[in-house]
């Protein structure tokens, strides 16, 4: 059993645990931007990408679980994330759903599961859209595809930890150490003025997908993840319990049962 951390004291104090060794790891060049990818294990794959101002080492509980499963794993940084440099154009989930899929080439990657938490959620959905024939299924966990889908913002001691983490492996990390806060602002807008889906265009997604939330999320509201699973033809709701937007991290036995369930039946049905 995986240890718990419900009010992220560790995750603050030391991050999520490390990563085991690579079997590849590497820069891609896409459209101004290094992005840093890994890969682990061998099988069919999967894909993982992590949450606004994070970084792939935040999967520490999920890749080991993965591998074990008898999966191939990669992670990258999103663009202006972790080791993963950017250039001066703004943030759009457009662009990282763009930067996946250079990714996916690169690697001769066909086609994949995709398990995305939070932005990287989004981005998931927007490349299932953009490229339905390269992704197997989406597990979308705590994220809206539009502007009523989130909460007013209120601060936590447990999002106060969270974010000095994120603080702290950006200056460990990031070609640009210095500048976290830009950094910060700039997803900040992205978040705030997109996606803008409308169900019309939710419709037009018909790659299985899987809305995994919390009700006591921090950021999105539960009746959105509801209305996504509605909207989506292809889709079904879980509720996590006892758990927050943070799940991967507070109580990964729970999320990795929901997660690997999901990667057998879409990666079985891709075959």
């Amino acid at each position: 059993m995986l240890p718990t951390d419900d009010d992220l004291a560790q995750f603050a104090a030391h991050g999520a645990p490390a990563l085991p060794p690579a079997n590849d790891s590497a820069y891609v060049a896409h459209d101004g931007a290094q992005l840093w990818y890994a890969s682990h294990g061998k099988g069919s794959t999967v894909i993982l990408l992590h949450g606004g101002l994070g970084h792939s080492g935040n999967w520490g509980h999920q890749v080991p679980a993965l591998v074990a499963a008898g999966y191939r794993t990669i992670t990258i940084d999103s663009r202006g994330h972790g080791r993963s440099t950017r250039d001066a154009r703004p943030f759009s989930y457009e662009l990282l759903a763009s930067d996946v899929l250079a990714v996916m080439d690169t690697l001769g990657i066909g086609r994949a599961a995709i398990v995305g938490w939070s932005d990287g959620a989004c981005t998931a959905l927007v490349l299932a859209r953009q490229a339905p024939q390269r992704v197997a299924g989406v597990l979308f966990f705590a994220c809206n595809m539009d502007a009523s889908g989130t909460k007013p913002f209120v601060a936590t001691p447990l999002i106060d930890r969270c974010f000095a983490r994120h603080r702290q492996d950006y200056a460990e990390r990031s070609a640009t150490p210095d500048q976290f806060d830009a950094f910060v602002a700039a997803v900040g807008e992205m978040q705030r003025t997109q996606p803008e889906y409308r169900a019309e265009d939710l419709a037009e997604i018909r790659v299985p997908v899987l809305v995994a939330q919390s009700a006591n999320d921090e950021f999105i509201r539960w009746e959105h993840a509801e209305y996504l699973a509605r909207s989506l033809p292809d889709a079904e709701l879980v509720q996590l319990r006892d758990v927050t937007h943070f799940a991967p991290l507070q109580r990964p036995d729970r999320f990795n049962d929901v997660m690997l369930r999901f990667v057998a039946r879409v990666l079985v049905a891709a075959r």
